[in-house]
């Protein structure tokens, strides 16, 4: 398959869920009994998540794109690997509304546990999406798959840099169990480093069909 294909199917679907993202945060119309201030005021935690989904996705959309245009050919693994990633990226508007939904809750009689659950779902589903791209960058660490591979000598280093993220992701999921709140802030703090955070992959040299002519 042309990489093309790949990319411009990824895109697609990162699009979709980046834009379902928005969707999930309403408010109730006029005769509800609370202003249209006292709403937004009490719904901080949506705004909340929805940028760190926000942000979380669109850095996987320029990962991706810088990963791929490094890539020589598209081979059946690296399509399903692909799946994968795609696979978890369609499941964060649910697992953001989810989280977004059950937050305020934490600390009602009965509500606790639930809200941990939420929390455990949204880092679940971001441990999955780091888990796949980290999968397709493994794929482009093997064989002669990209134009400028890395040295195998800073193979490691680059894992620790770049998927060292999904380890946090799975911190996150295990601090849900104790307090939702510290859970929610360490998924966010994963995002902002991502944003300093670059892909460890060469971009393609001159003369190829997605370098400088």
């Amino acid at each position: 398959m042309d990489r093309s294909r790949l990319e411009a199917f990824s895109d697609g679907v990162i699009a979709v869920a980046i834009t379902l993202l928005a969707l999930n945060i309403t408010v109730e119309g006029p005769g509800h009994g609370t202003s249209l201030a006292g709403q937004l005021h009490g719904r901080w935690y949506a705004f909340l998540a929805y940028l760190i989904s926000f942000l979380t996705i669109g850095i996987i959309w320029v990962n991706h794109h810088a990963l791929v245009r490094s890539i020589k050919a598209v081979d059946r693994m690296l399509l399903f690997l692909n799946l994968v990633l795609l696979m978890f990226i369609v499941l964060i508007p649910f697992a953001t509304a989810t989280a977004a939904d059950y937050l305020p809750d934490a600390y009602l009689p009965g509500e606790g546990w639930s809200t941990k659950v939420a929390m455990m779902i949204w880092g679940g589903v971001f441990l999955g999406m780091s888990v796949g791209f980290g999968a397709i960058f493994e794929w482009t660490l093997h064989g002669q798959r990209v134009y400028q591979p890395l040295p195998p000598e800073k193979h490691w280093a680059a894992r620790v840099r770049f998927v060292g993220g999904g380890l946090v992701y799975v911190i996150a999921i295990l601090v849900a169990y104790f307090n939702a709140y510290a859970s929610f802030a360490i998924i966010g703090l994963v995002a902002v480093y991502y944003i300093f955070e670059r892909t460890p992959a060469s971009p393609a040299p001159p003369g190829s069909p997605d370098g400088d002519s």
